[in-house]
């Protein structure tokens, strides 16, 4: 029997009330609140691995995580019931995280899913894509909904969403996104997006954006963008000088956090995690050698 189980764990939160997914000493965040539930329920401590490390304000509704821990105090989850440990796992998890919580018996993390896998899984570096979703109420819309507030941007002007997604169009494919990427020291700002959507319904306006990986503030930077297009203070070609000269003082303001979601991660099939994780750790490896930003 292996002494050691990994477990994932399919996950979504609001992250109004959030200083972001990564654990910090004085702050709420998303890590820190679920590290805290599995070690109580787990009976010891766990050290979390994540997808995509959200900032503060920012939602999930894909989210995924993976731990590793001992197999006995997996197989004990169930007790004296004859439930799976991923079930028994996800009930207690629940029942603890909705505690005290507001509105009563709510949580502003769920854990839907969890699943034990094999040690070639690894939530962050195994992973293939991500998509996110960016929703914006503009006047175009009609009027602004209080309920949405926590999860939309809203523009007090009527954005030309033609114009957006024309704008968007620059950026599809591998490019250096510098100019709408946080530096970060030893990683590289070149992604592949392979989405950029711009649609408009009743609500107002929904950005889809896909990619093998996002840097940090690229979708709000990306978004940002779009909307000093959708304003028209800017044409659609001028995203992609921002692009082709890489310098982030040419970028619009980032877009605010609350209006983003993060929606799923891919990953390959089973066999394919190994060869995948490290492929990403040699991406990731060269990079901080050429101190590239990420």
């Amino acid at each position: 029997m292996t002494c050691v189980r990994r477990i994932r764990l399919d996950l979504a939160y609001d992250g109004t009330q959030f200083s972001g997914w990564a654990a910090q000493s004085g702050q709420r965040t998303v890590e820190g609140v679920l590290t805290e539930a599995l070690a109580t329920v787990l009976r010891e401590d766990v050290r979390l691995t994540v997808a995509g490390r959200t900032d503060a304000g920012v939602h999930a509704a894909g989210q995924v995580a993976h731990f590793d821990c001992s197999a006995d105090a997996w197989l004990a989850l169930p007790g004296r019931s004859d439930r799976a440990p991923a079930d028994a796992l996800i009930d207690r998890l629940h029942g603890i995280m909705t505690r005290g919580g507001a509105p009563p018996k709510s949580s502003d993390v769920v854990v839907h899913r969890a699943e034990e896998v094999s040690r070639d899984f690894d939530a962050r570096f195994a992973a293939i894509g991500r998509s996110y979703r960016y929703r914006i109420t503009d006047l175009s819309a009609g009027g602004f909904d209080p309920l949405t507030r926590h999860c939309r941007w809203w523009v007090r002007e009527h954005l030309a969403a033609d114009a957006m997604q024309a704008a968007a169009d620059y950026l599809i494919g591998e490019w250096d996104f510098a100019a709408l990427c946080k530096p970060r020291e030893g990683a590289t700002t070149i992604r592949r997006l392979l989405t950029c959507a711009v649609t408009r319904s009743e609500a107002g306006i929904e950005i889809d954006l896909a990619a093998d990986a996002f840097c940090h503030s690229m979708v709000r930077s990306i978004v940002g963008c779009l909307v000093e297009v959708g304003r028209g203070k800017k044409s659609p070609d001028w995203m992609g000088e921002v692009l082709a000269r890489k310098d982030r003082s040419l970028a619009a303001a980032v877009a605010p956090a609350h209006g983003l979601t993060l929606t799923a991660v891919r990953y390959p099939p089973p066999e394919q995690w190994a060869a995948r994780q490290e492929a990403t750790r040699q991406v990731r490896t060269s990079a901080a050698g050429r101190g590239s930003a990420d």
